[in-house]
């Protein structure tokens, strides 16, 4: 999870410096956002927190750990996510291990994967980025998912659509993003569209060779009748 974006999604777009190793390009992601609420596709999860990202790539394969640790209030949940992924040209796919020190396991052991007692989520993505609009499908496929009506396991599942845009020196996106059937994990009893998020992202220049990108979003959630005014900002390595 992350600030209205899936880790796999965010760890996506980070700058990523190239290092050279044995004639192999490795692509290092190493950054950290400060959020003012941490909001993840329409939901509340936290209050003030710091999300580190740490990721290592190559050839389109990728490997990375993302995380989010409340910083005003001691009750926030701890998170602890790893995306493997793979792109070529505009598709991705992956796979992700969500980690929460509340859930299933009231010891919240990190190893412990008990199908019924455990605090893991796994989750499958695939999407296509068409350049003007790009296309996002998640569902969930083991660990602690939510369930439907039935009282079932739910396979719980998101999509949307985003399109990036540039207004005079500022970047932007607009997020729509909806979950097709009911599920207790986002919170739906059918068809519900969560999440409908700008976003603005401008790098602030602090010196010749340093800037620090701050963003600002605000986040609708008609299911939930909720909205959110979400700001932050990003630390990373220079090239």
């Amino acid at each position: 999870m992350s600030l209205a974006l899936s880790s796999t999604a965010l760890a996506q777009e980070r700058l990523r410096v190239g290092e050279q190793s044995s004639g192999m390009k490795v692509e290092t992601t190493i950054a950290a956002d400060f959020v003012s609420e941490y909001i993840w596709r329409g939901l509340k999860c936290g209050d003030v927190a710091v999300q580190p990202t740490l990721g290592v790539g190559y050839k389109g394969l990728s490997l990375t750990a993302w995380g989010s640790y409340g910083l005003s209030n001691k009750d926030d949940v701890k998170e602890f996510d790893l995306t493997l992924a793979y792109t070529i040209g505009g598709l991705n796919i992956g796979i992700t291990d969500y980690w929460f020190s509340e859930g299933l396991d009231p010891d919240a052991r990190y190893f412990k994967y008990d199908a019924h007692g455990t605090n893991h989520l796994f989750e499958a993505n695939i999407g296509y980025d068409f350049g003007p609009v790009a296309l996002q499908w998640y569902t969930n496929f083991a660990g602690n998912d939510g369930t439907n009506k039935s009282g079932k396991r739910a396979y719980s599942s998101y999509f949307e659509a985003s399109v990036p845009f540039r207004l005079v020196t500022v970047d932007w996106s607009a997020t729509a993003g909806a979950v097709p059937y009911a599920t207790t994990t986002y919170g739906t009893t059918g068809f519900a569209v969560t999440n409908l998020t700008l976003r603005a992202t401008k790098d602030i220049k602090v010196t010749k060779s340093f800037s620090i990108p701050i963003f600002g979003q605000v986040t609708a959630n008609p299911c939930a009748q909720k909205a959110y005014l979400v700001l932050g900002f990003t630390l990373q390595p220079s090239h």
